[in-house]
């Protein structure tokens, strides 16, 4: 070993600075397939005894030896194997195959470096420019090896478990994301992200279908429902949505009591489509300064400012507006700490993983809807986004609003700036139910009171 290392060194002092690494990296190779071979030889030597004294009481003996390879650095080595056999046939099966042989040949790091390879390069045809012409990196290998991973990560989204963790600890869940995504033309991803109490972010689930209809989005919230999703005890779920309306009955569906939250990134998106260009820096401003805003009553006033900004420039955005009533500051009626905005009142936590899937999955010119390609690339990027996520900025004062959440805040809230509300939200106040017997009429009609409960029962 002394010798090799003072060959190395020699090596190295000869050769070109730009050429050391490679000279150096070569070295470290050969030292690596040295060890190994040590290593299978002693696993020879404990199953068959010492060389030219085999143990004739031994169950196997060698077989001479046979080219193999395996893996090293993520490159593929040729290496010669010693071959061992057993004395008794068992099964048909002669030869034994050498643990030592059989790790050194796992796929697993080399798999790992050509999938990266393909995310970094978004083509099957310049994995091998990007991995040096490595085996196993041709286009044909390198589909089939996409297509196997991407099939395995769709199965093990869809079906690992939502109500524990990976250690088996149970989860509570204290807030729902969900945002549709158009991947292309008549192909729409509806995803979701769970958060915990604790601040944990989790991609949950995904459904694709032709559009964010009905069907896609209850399709979504109902197997998350049948694989455990619910939020602790009685307290009310807090769900921030792009404002679909599709994604919110699906959701009031499952979770009649939930708190929506509109996120303000889309509203704000949608108002600007309505405005000439002049406006949109003021627009910005009222709605950064809503998404500051701490507490429901400075959250109403910049509301307030917003309707009367939009009411003399155009109707079509008055009415996105009050179209949004009382979602678009649900989490300021919770007295949330504003420290929480940035992450609570938006789907950015969606639509960041989506930028970042587009970045790999942009040079697929063909959605191939028959199969279930769409499925493999985007469980495999929702998950590879995953692995970066970590804890909600802000987590520790979570423990505020699950309280606000338990105790229902924000209904307190709403009684109290009742006679503040402007006509289009004061409308979405539900009654008290101390004022139910006299909105029962406006309810079900005319009637005796008598006729009005048994309407309402029915």
């Amino acid at each position: 070993m002394n010798e090799d290392k003072g060959t190395v060194l020699e090596a190295l002092g000869q050769v070109q600075t730009e050429e050391v690494g490679k000279v150096f990296r070569d070295y470290l190779r050969g030292v690596t397939r040295d060890i190994l071979v040590e290593v299978m030889a002693q696993e020879v030597s404990e199953l068959c005894g010492p060389a030219y004294h085999p143990d004739k009481e031994a169950a196997c003996y060698r077989a001479g030896s046979v080219q193999g390879y395996v893996h090293m650095e993520s490159r593929r080595e040729d290496v010669m194997r010693p071959r061992v056999r057993k004395r008794v046939v068992q099964d048909n099966s002669k030869e034994v195959m050498l643990k030592s042989y059989k790790a050194a040949q796992d796929p697993s790091e080399v798999h790992h470096l050509l999938l990266e390879a393909l995310m970094a390069a978004g083509s099957m045809r310049k994995v091998g420019k990007v991995v040096n012409n490595q085996r196993g990196s041709s286009k044909s290998q390198v589909s089939r090896l996409w297509r196997q991973v991407g099939r395995e990560k769709f199965s093990e989204l869809r079906h690992r478990p939502v109500n524990v963790d990976s250690r088996g600890e149970p989860r509570d869940w204290l807030a729902l994301m969900v945002d549709g995504i158009e991947l292309a033309d008549d192909l729409v991803a509806v995803v979701a992200v769970g958060i915990t109490t604790e601040g944990q972010k989790v991609v949950l689930d995904f459904e694709l279908g032709a559009s964010e209809n009905v069907t896609t989005a209850s399709a979504l919230v109902t197997r998350l429902v049948q694989r455990g999703f619910a939020s602790g005890g009685q307290r009310p779920l807090l769900v921030v949505l792009d404002g679909s309306d599709a994604l919110r009955k699906a959701v009031l569906k499952h979770f009649p009591q939930a708190r929506i939250q509109r996120c303000l990134v889309h509203k704000e998106r949608n108002l600007k489509r309505y405005l000439p260009r002049r406006h949109w820096p003021e627009l910005h401003d009222l709605f950064d300064r809503l998404r500051k805003a701490q507490g429901a009553v400075a959250a109403l006033e910049v509301v307030v400012e917003l309707d009367a900004f939009l009411e003399p420039k155009n109707q079509a955005a008055l009415n996105s507006l009050h179209e949004a009533g009382l979602d678009l500051i649900r989490v300021h009626l919770l007295d949330t700490p504003s420290t929480l905005h940035r992450s609570l009142l938006s789907t950015n936590i969606i639509e960041n993983m989506i930028n970042n899937f587009r970045r790999s999955s942009g040079r697929v010119n063909r959605w191939r809807l028959e199969t279930d390609q769409a499925a493999r690339w985007l469980a495999t990027g929702l998950l590879s986004a995953e692995e970066g996520f970590r804890r909600l900025s802000h987590y520790w004062d979570l423990r505020k609003l699950i309280v606000h959440l338990a105790i229902k805040r924000d209904e307190n809230n709403l009684e109290a700036l009742k006679d503040k509300l402007p006509d289009w939200l004061s409308a979405e106040v539900p009654p008290r139910e101390d004022d139910m017997d006299e909105a029962l009429p406006t309810y079900v009609g005319a009637g005796s009171q008598d006729s009005v409960m048994v309407g309402l029962e029915r």
